[in-house]
């Protein structure tokens, strides 16, 4: 699914490990592909630095701090929902950077308000304010929903990392 983006995501680490990035995930939708994708590269442990698979909104609380108020209130896909789990894992971990995702991949779940192929990233980044990004790919089979989120989190990761410091 993701073999496309291998040479993206030994560009990201090199240009990570020359800067002395680390690198967190928090990952709801994609369970853990992004993490797994940066973690096929040989070498990727001088810039991974965790990952955090948080599927439930339990695992959101526990893991990121994620308020349950927030969770209620919004839902666990929401900009709100990314922005504090891309925080949570910035503040629960070593990382320079976060990245976290939530959506609804399908083929069910979705509503009217969050239809299937919603997704929700924010990236973390220390001395920086966090930014969200909304995606709706559409209701386009769940391994596509995902693998375009993965592509749409690495993205996020390269702007963070190109970045003047």
């Amino acid at each position: 699914m993701t073999n496309d983006l291998l040479p993206r995501a030994a560009a990201l680490l090199k240009t990570c490990a020359a800067r002395g990035f680390k690198i967190a995930t928090a990952e709801s939708c994609t369970g853990g592909l992004v993490a797994g994708l940066l973690t096929e590269i040989p070498g990727s442990s001088t810039v991974v630095e965790r990952g955090f698979v948080t599927y439930s909104n339990e695992a959101k609380t526990e893991m990121l701090g994620v308020s349950s108020d927030l969770l209620t209130a919004h839902g666990a896909v929401s900009e709100p929902v990314a922005r504090a789990m891309a925080e949570g894992a910035l503040a629960r971990s070593r990382a320079d950077v976060a990245v976290s995702i939530t959506g609804v991949a399908g083929p069910g779940g979705g509503s009217t308000a969050k239809p299937v192929g919603l997704v929700h990233f924010a990236l973390a980044q220390k001395g920086q304010p966090t930014r969200s990004l909304e995606r709706r790919y559409g209701d386009l089979g769940r391994s596509v929903v995902r693998a375009r989120a993965v592509a749409d989190a690495l993205g996020l990761l390269e702007s963070a990392a190109s970045s003047d410091p």
